[in-house]
C-alpha cells in the first residue's frame, strides 16, 4: 500500500498527512534491515497480483527471508504495506508499517490473515483516498471501514490478531484483498478505474517495477 500524501501537494491527490505533536508509540519492533534485499514490484496486468495466493504452511528459514525481503522491498518503495504477491511470490504473506488515526506507528507482518467481521457498531465507513505500489503514482478515494481486524499466524506459526483504527484499518484490508486476488481499483467504480489506470499511465514510479510482457 502506498503511503498518504499531501491533498495540496501538486504531483498528488491525497489526504493532508499532518505531523505528529508528540513522540510517536510505535507497536511492533522494527525489522532487521542487514538481512533481506529489496525486489522490484508487481503492476496491475500481472497475473500473480489476480488470483488468491496459496496458504503457507511451512514456517522456515525459508520464509523468514521472504518476510526480511519484504520489508526491504515495501521501503524501497517508500510503501506503508506489502503482500507477497507484488513481489512476484504466490504466498498469503503481508508486512507493514503504518500510522494510525492516532500516529501510532504499527510494525509486524501476518501469514495467512482473514479479515474478521466486524459488528454492527464498527461498520463505520472512511471515505480516504488509497494508492497502492502495484498501480505507481496512482491514487482514487475508496470508502472502507474505519476498523479492521485480521487473524492469523507470526513466522514461527503463532497465532495472533491485529487490530487497526484510521489509515492502518485501510492498509490491513488492502493487503488481505491483495492475497486474495484483488487490487483496490477492482472496488472503484468504472469511470474511477479507469481514471487511476490513466494516472498510472501518465506517471514514473520512484522505485523497480517488473514489466508486463
Amino acid at each position: 500500500m502506498a503511503e498518504q500524501h499531501d491533498e495540496n501537494a501538486h504531483e498528488h491527490e491525497g489526504h493532508e498527512h499532518e505531523e505528529p505533536t508528540g513522540p510517536v508509540e510505535v507497536i511492533g519492533a522494527e525489522p532487521d534491515l542487514s538481512k533481506g534485499t529489496a525486489r522490484p514490484i508487481t503492476v496491475v496486468g500481472n497475473p500473480v497480483l489476480h488470483r488468491e495466493c496459496r496458504q503457507v504452511t511451512e514456517f522456515d528459514e525459508q520464509l523468514s527471508a521472504l518476510i526480511d525481503d519484504m520489508f526491504q522491498s515495501m521501503y524501497a518503495a517508500e510503501g506503508v504495506g506489502l503482500a507477497a504477491n507484488q513481489i512476484g511470490v504466490d504466498a498469503k504473506v503481508f508486512v507493514y508499517d503504518c500510522p494510525d488515526d492516532r500516529n501510532v506507528r504499527h510494525i509486524g507482518h501476518v501469514i495467512n490473515p482473514v479479515l474478521e467481521e466486524l459488528p454492527v457498531d464498527r461498520r463505520t465507513l472512511d471515505d480516504g483516498n488509497e494508492g497502492c505500489l502495484s498501480v505507481p503514482t496512482a491514487y482514487a478515494e475508496l470508502a472502507r471501514p474505519e476498523y479492521a481486524a485480521v487473524t492469523g499466524q507470526d513466522k514461527d506459526g503463532n497465532e495472533i490478531r491485529v487490530e487497526g483504527t484510521g489509515f492502518f484499518a485501510r492498509c490491513l484490508q488492502h493487503e488481505t484483498d491483495h492475497l486474495n486476488g484483488y487490487l483496490y481499483i477492482d472496488r472503484l467504480s468504472k469511470r474511477d478505474r479507469k481514471d487511476a489506470l490513466r494516472q498510472m499511465a501518465e506517471g514514473t514510479p520512484k522505485y523497480a517495477t517488473v514489466p508486463n510482457d
